[in-house]
């Protein structure tokens, strides 16, 4: 990396911690946690909400040393528009990384989990082809973990249509700013996500935190870092894509650029967070952020409740190594390892 990539990256927000393993209990079967070899995955993504979902399904794609990508589910969150657009910029992605075409990409959610809860028996339900995926590959396909990064509503779905999946996957999801009230993918369906809070599978909150040091908010970079250090970065397509803001694009860095150039700022550095890659990255290493377990909380009217003597143990991911984070998103970049489904 340039040297100027390294002084970019030092105006970030340094988080170093460690990782606590996670325990469990007996309303809780044990989670699969920190196993030695690839991780296989199921990322759950609304790809076309920000620019963070198209950062971490290319860390996905493109980390076959440290994934197995069982598959990529896409689900709709009121930025992002119907679901169609979410696959079509989960697709982009795909041509952008060389993705097999043995990686299955499926259409979830459009609507919410109350909206479909009661049609489950209908064998083509809103979300069923990718609900009926994870169910399936979370009965056959060992040491599963299911990574949302958007509303719950297709795990949740699942777990309702087959509760006995809960004791065969581990969820870990980036969401709440929890013990805050708000953020986006929570608040995308709530009653997901109380859902799957009060079944007994392994779930781990990778906090988000809105302006606080210690969510996911401070994996920034900056829109100068991207412009300077993203060009012509990861595999080059002989055939571009056309962007969701138009252009042609034979590079995920090039893409990036774009995404980076049709976003709105808050601040005059121009910093962006990359909520999602962060999900991705503390499960290919623990260090890169802290975990605490937690008695599992609920969420109501607008605020969490606290369940002190609740047996059920969550587990909190929170102070994140933005600076190991981010390091490692450009290093995988400039080496990439096209993942596979197996």
């Amino acid at each position: 990396m340039t040297t100027k990539a390294i002084l970019l990256l030092s105006l970030g927000l340094t988080l170093v911690g460690c990782a606590d393993n996670q325990s469990s209990d007996d309303q809780q079967s044990e989670p699969v946690n920190n196993l030695p070899g690839k991780h296989r995955i199921i990322f759950d993504t609304d790809t076309n909400n920000e620019l963070d979902d198209q950062h971490a399904l290319a860390y996905l794609l493109l980390n076959g040393d440290d994934f197995i990508a069982r598959g990529v589910t896409v689900n709709a969150t009121p930025s992002g528009g119907e679901v169609q657009n979410h696959y079509d910029e989960a697709e982009r992605i795909f041509k952008l990384c060389q993705a097999g075409s043995d990686i299955p990409l499926l259409t979830g959610a459009n609507a919410n989990f109350e909206d479909i809860e009661g049609d489950l028996e209908n064998p083509t339900f809103d979300g069923h082809e990718a609900v009926d995926f994870i169910i399936s590959e979370a009965r056959t396909s060992e040491d599963l973990i299911l990574v949302p990064v958007g509303k719950l509503t297709n795990i949740a779905l699942a777990l309702k249509k087959a509760p006995d999946i809960s004791e065969k996957v581990r969820v870990v999801w980036l969401g709440s700013n929890y013990p805050q009230p708000g953020e986006y993918n929570q608040d995308s369906d709530v009653p997901a996500m109380n859902y799957v809070l009060g079944t007994k599978v392994p779930f781990e909150m990778v906090t988000v935190r809105y302006g606080d040091r210690s969510g996911t908010d401070a994996v920034k970079v900056t829109q100068n870092f991207i412009n300077s250090e993203m060009p012509g970065k990861g595999p080059k397509i002989s055939e571009p894509i056309t962007g969701r803001h138009g252009g042609q694009f034979a590079t995920f860095g090039d893409y990036a650029v774009s995404l980076f150039e049709h976003i709105d700022y808050h601040d005059e550095e121009k910093h962006r967070a990359l909520f999602d890659l962060a999900a991705l990255a503390i499960i290919k290493n623990p260090g890169w952020a802290e975990s605490r377990t937690h008695p599992c909380p609920i969420y109501e009217d607008g605020q969490w409740i606290e369940r002190e003597n609740n047996p059920r143990q969550i587990t909190i991911w929170e102070n994140f190594d933005r600076d190991a984070i981010v390091n490692d998103l450009m290093q995988t970049l400039e080496n990439p390892v096209k993942a596979s489904v197996e």
